[in-house]
């Protein structure tokens, strides 16, 4: 006799009309089925592919049951859909769909998932050399897929960014970093965006040491990027915006050598605040008369101790009024080669606050999650969320027209990753059947469609 397996039910009685009992007994049944989506959306960019073809395996093949490619997509998709640890493992083992789009039998014991022991082996199984060399195809992937979409573009916008990534254990290269108060790392992310799209697609991750200076690994990249942008745009201007933790004396020389635009922030002095004295009485005093903030715009040449040249800095003079407080002083200063008026060239740095979303939505897909106990671990998983990131921007710049093209990752996920389905596999085909009471229904066609369509 084959043996019964036999389920706990829950209860719930005195709440409904009728009494509800509840079982885990559904067998080939998703709680992922939009997962076919990402995996559609990667076999035409050949994002995986590209990246994977980096890995080194010197295992022996006749030992092994999954690919090097197979456990990089269960971990890319992994995370993309929400498990971004890899103890989420044992969580989704038995998924169908995730199965499926990690190339695995939807259903039977030989379509079973890497376990967490094996993706941990994984992540710990490659050099330096090769996950350096996986970063740089990813920088190569995202600018040629831009320039590709934007043959006449006028202009190639590259916003570099750090960010805090709080580390809680020993992990190697975390110290102490006194600007976020906390022990952390400070990967380095870079963006780029073309004319006016709003979209700024995410090229560059890089995790650094807690207490590295902002401009590390700033003139090793723009090397590489700008001769890479004007080759692949050929028509646009370049332009570069940076806050004010990049205002290093070598990175303004290296701006400056390679001929682009720039606009970044630079920290107040003495010597500035001297320079912006005259607006600041100016706004002093409109701000007494008016009870309200004044803010003025002004431009003045300027050159540090450390500069092999003096530079053009933009100066926002502005006091802030608050009922009942004191006004306070609050200028700002940037350096530009800009020749635009200063309020112009001030409205064109504050253009990359937006960069800040996109970091928050990569902190939705934890790309914090840096436990490791090895350095290169943690940024290949770093470069692992940040593709998860490029898949979900692809696929929200081909639904542009529709409510998912301004939503948020976390929105993305649920209106197209997150949906109930029952897996049917014959011999010839493999059926979902999602809930028909999935309400992004008509959502979820459309973009069904135009990943299958669009190619560009």
């Amino acid at each position: 006799m084959g043996t019964q397996r036999t389920e706990q039910s829950v209860l719930f009685e005195g709440v409904f009309d009728k009494p509800v009992v509840v079982t885990f007994d559904a067998e080939h049944q998703s709680s992922d089925g939009g997962v076919i989506l990402l995996r559609q959306l990667d076999a035409g960019l050949k994002l995986t592919e590209e990246i994977g073809s980096h890995f080194v395996d010197d295992r022996d093949s006749t030992r092994t049951d999954h690919s090097y490619l197979h456990l990089f997509r269960q971990r890319v998709y992994g995370i993309a859909l929400g498990y971004s640890d890899c103890n989420d493992a044992q969580r989704v083992a038995a998924d169908p769909c995730v199965r499926m789009a990690c190339g695995r039998a939807p259903t039977g014991d030989n379509g079973a998932l890497g376990s967490q022991p094996t993706l941990s082996r994984f992540e710990n199984s490659q050099s330096a050399r090769a996950v350096v060399a996986m970063t740089r195809r990813l920088e190569q992937h995202v600018i040629k897929r831009v320039a590709k979409r934007h043959r006449r573009a006028k202009l190639v916008t590259i916003d570099l960014d750090p960010s805090a990534d709080p580390t809680h254990g020993q992990q190697p290269f975390s110290f102490f970093n006194g600007h976020y108060d906390t022990w952390c790392y400070l990967p380095m992310l870079g963006f780029i965006s073309v004319d006016d799209e709003p979209e700024q697609f995410l090229f560059y991750s890089r995790l650094r040491p807690g207490n590295a200076r902002c401009y590390r690994g700033v003139i090793p990249l723009l090397r590489r990027v700008v001769p890479m942008c004007r080759k692949l745009f050929r028509k646009a201007r370049i332009r570069v915006r940076l806050d004010g933790g990049f205002a290093h004396p070598m990175v303004f020389d290296l701006l400056d050598e390679l001929q682009v635009d720039y606009v970044v922030g630079m920290p107040g002095n003495r010597a500035l605040d001297a320079l912006a004295e005259p607006w600041m009485q100016m706004v002093r005093y409109r701000s007494t008369r008016s009870e309200q903030t004044e803010t003025l715009f002004g431009d003045a040449e300027y050159r540090a101790g450390s500069w092999s040249r003096p530079r053009r800095v933009i100066i926002k003079a502005e006091v802030v009024h608050h009922p009942g407080r004191e006004l306070r002083d609050n200028a700002r200063y940037l350096v530009t080669n800009l020749r635009c008026g200063p309020e112009k060239a001030y409205s064109i740095y504050c253009g990359r606050g937006d960069v800040e979303n996109r970091i928050k939505e990569l902190k939705d897909l934890d790309m914090d999650r840096t436990s490791c106990s090895r350095f290169v671990p943690n940024q290949l998983r770093l470069l692992m969320a940040a593709m998860a990131y490029v898949l979900y921007q692809e696929m929200r710049r081909r639904m542009r027209r529709t409510e998912a093209g301004r939503a948020q990752v976390g929105r993305l996920r649920l209106m197209l990753m997150k949906i109930g389905t029952r897996v049917v596999e014959s011999v010839r085909r493999v059926v979902l059947h999602f809930t028909a009471a999935h309400p992004w229904k008509n959502l979820w066609l459309a973009a069904a469609r135009v990943v299958a369509a669009d190619s560009s």
